[in-house]
């Protein structure tokens, strides 16, 4: 079967479209007068070249904007709650695949890393997914064969796939750019989607009765992590960011999990969730637990957690007042920064004016202490 984001799928789906284009035109006059053969065959040809348009359209969306990756996904017959996994924090992470990153110094290793496909399986959740791990040249360079490097969580917006902050969002050749003109320390990625449950927007929640998904990400995630690579085990050298729903869950793992996470970057992210079609049931009927999920809550009402902010909007973003909500609302030792561009939108492009500046500043938060 065709891959779901694949681009002969699109060219077929296209050729079709245009196929039923041609056809609807050649047989036209056929359906030219007013019997009901003909009024029928009018309306098949309309409606059968307006769908094959349609899913041509579709299936080049998707594969752009990474709304699903695979058919079980977009069927929903993947997946599930996840199952218990070996508590061995050795057999955490397994390596699924590499790629290499091509750059102006080449593509070895050691000139501009490395990116792994692996799968993780959480100890404490019971939950796996899959992601991508970008590993910087220093990783495979002998000065630096001791050292343990700090991580950054990467995540992706609901729907959405890893994939596309390879391709759309380029977070490893940006990094690898970031690193060579030393606005960055050498940092591992790692980049996933916000949810191992497929076809549910979990918004990196411990679901009552559920999946555990914040104790995957906060608790799981980090251990297999330095577990499996030369990664700094303290929350000083680990961070969490992401645009849209991956953003949210970066702040909230930050603001919840400090000892996980000291520092979050939100690109054009919701800052509370509520139950949707996409959600399901998230709260178990507790008013509270929606409430202690709402960030501004958070900052208005809770203790301030020692992390560091990045927020980052448009003035004509959908969260540009709630943007501004939050800055009035933190307090120290929270530190909370903000990139707001003159115009942007919900979309790659926005996202990547951003990431740059991200990175800067994420250098400066960023610390494996010496012991490491």
């Amino acid at each position: 079967m065709l891959a779901l984001t694949g681009f002969p799928l699109q060219i077929v789906a296209s050729l079709l479209a245009v196929a039923a284009f041609v056809a609807t035109m050649w047989l036209w006059p056929r359906f030219g007068s007013k019997s009901w053969k003909a009024v029928l065959g009018r309306i098949g040809a309309f409606f059968a070249t307006q769908l094959m348009v349609i899913v041509a359209m579709a299936l080049i969306a998707n594969s752009y904007f990474g709304f699903y990756s695979t058919w079980t996904d977009l069927l929903g017959t993947a997946g599930g709650n996840g199952t218990v996994v070996d508590h061995n924090p050795s057999h955490a992470i397994s390596v699924t695949g590499t790629q290499k990153v091509y750059s102006a110094q080449g593509s070895a290793e050691d000139r501009s890393g490395l990116i792994q496909q692996v799968e993780v399986a959480g100890a404490r959740s019971g939950l796996r997914s899959d992601a991508f791990v970008y590993l910087p040249p220093q990783y495979f360079q002998p000065d630096y064969a001791k050292h343990r490097f700090p991580m950054a969580l990467v995540l992706s917006g609901y729907p959405g796939t890893a994939e596309k902050l390879i391709s759309l969002m380029q977070w490893p050749t940006t990094t690898l750019e970031a690193i060579n003109t030393k606005q960055l320390q050498p940092t591992i990625l790692v980049m996933m989607r916000p949810s191992p449950i497929a076809n549910r927007d979990t918004e990196c929640m411990d679901v009552p009765g559920g999946p555990q998904v914040e104790t995957f990400f906060t608790d799981d995630l980090p251990k297999a992590m330095s577990s499996g690579y030369r990664i700094a085990p303290q929350a000083s050298a680990h961070a969490a960011m992401g645009d849209s729903t991956g953003g949210y869950c970066a702040l909230k793992f930050a603001l919840r999990k400090p000892d996980a996470y000291g520092a979050a970057v939100a690109l054009s992210a919701d800052y509370a969730v509520s139950n949707d079609p996409t959600t399901g049931d998230l709260f178990g009927g507790s008013e509270q637990l929606k409430q202690e999920n709402d960030l501004l809550w958070r900052l208005r009402t809770q203790p301030a957690a020692p992390v560091s902010l990045l927020l980052a909007t448009s003035y004509n973003e959908d969260n540009y007042q709630a943007t501004q909500n939050m800055v009035a609302a933190f307090k120290a030792p929270t530190k909370l920064s903000t990139i707001t561009l003159n115009s942007g939108g919900h979309n790659f492009h926005t996202w990547n004016r951003e990431i740059p500046p991200a990175l800067a500043w994420l250098n400066r938060q960023l610390v494996v202490p010496q012991s490491a």
